[in-house]
């Protein structure tokens, strides 16, 4: 999608993880004032705040978002705003809230303003045990044990029926784990593959929440941000698929990401005390096939552990012992 294809976009739950670091992608990219970033009540980083508009929405109410819509002649959505699986797990009634009535109240608003394109990413939390775990194909068993699983599955099927019958433009990926050396996460169960680097740094140890052979598909954020963008880039006559994409780019172990580690911070030391997210963790893939996206619009990832592990070191290095 060229910049003159796409007049303002705007991005919801712009204060998380991924979508913090997806606002300042696209604002690089099509302007600092053509991107604006919302949150529901985080407050915004001085980066965020400064770099461009920002404006605070409840996507569960819909005249919030109409009104910004309106305000702003936004014409692209990136729905990031939801509730996670742990947190989720907690509150299950905030996460359904938020991630299905929100979501529907995105396409409304995008359909009543017709809206050029809607970005709303899924998660590996779609699959369940009867799921395979090994290179999970592109179809295959949607039976989730998380009630943000569940959301998860409803999101994908309702932004397939939006483009199938009303001819919404709606495109979403299944975020494996993301790891960012910028935003601490949200609240997920693959949130131990970004702690264990911070308190790596900062501490030379690290009690792990799953067990050390916990193996689950995981991503660096840059390749993150790259996918998010190249997805709603592509031409849709390419897309077979709509808003269920599968999407890896590395597959390891707790124990594996803890020895990757140790190469860089001889010192460090993890021990492993599983909670109620090893329950979570066990009822996802441990490695993923892709190649639809592959395919379909050309995903290659750029980082494998090897690469991503020297990366979070040298940022946080830089971040913590200067």
């Amino acid at each position: 999608m060229s910049k003159r294809d796409m007049k303002k976009i705007l991005v919801a739950g712009a204060v998380g993880q991924i979508g913090s670091e997806l606002t300042m992608a696209l604002r690089e990219k099509f302007g600092n004032d053509n991107v604006l970033a919302t949150g529901r009540k985080t407050k915004p980083s001085e980066t965020l705040l400064n770099s461009g508009p920002f404006e605070f929405i409840d996507i569960t109410k819909k005249e919030t978002v109409e009104k910004v819509v309106k305000d702003y002649d936004i014409d692209t959505i990136y729905n990031m705003a939801a509730i996670l699986s742990a947190v989720g797990e907690k509150n299950p009634q905030l996460c359904w809230n938020v991630n299905i009535n929100g979501l529907y109240n995105i396409f409304d608003i995008a359909l009543e303003h017709k809206m050029t394109r809607v970005f709303v990413p899924s998660s590996i939390a779609v699959f369940g045990h009867e799921t395979p775990k090994e290179n999970t194909p592109q179809e295959t068993v949607l039976k989730p044990t998380t009630m943000y699983g569940v959301s998860k599955v409803a999101g994908e099927l309702l932004g397939d029926y939006y483009f199938k019958i009303f001819n919404l433009d709606v495109r979403g990926l299944r975020y494996p784990g993301i790891i960012s050396s910028e935003t601490l996460p949200g609240g997920g169960a693959t949130d131990y593959a970004v702690e264990i680097f911070y308190e790596a740094i900062k501490n030379k140890k690290y009690t792990c929440f799953v067990k050390e052979d916990t193996t689950l598909p995981m991503m660096y954020m840059p390749d993150c941000i790259k996918a998010s963008i190249d997805l709603m880039d592509a031409d849709i006559s390419r897309l077979k698929h709509h808003c269920d994409f599968n999407l890896t780019a590395m597959s390891f172990s707790a124990g594996e990401l803890a020895d990757e580690i140790k190469k860089h911070i001889p010192e460090f030391e993890c021990k492993y005390k599983p909670d109620f997210r090893q329950d979570i963790a066990d009822s996802w893939p441990s490695s993923i096939d892709d190649s639809a996206a592959q395919k379909e619009w050309g995903w290659k990832p750029e980082y494998d552990l090897s690469a991503m592990a020297k990366d979070m070191i040298k940022v946080l290095r830089k971040r913590y012992e200067e």
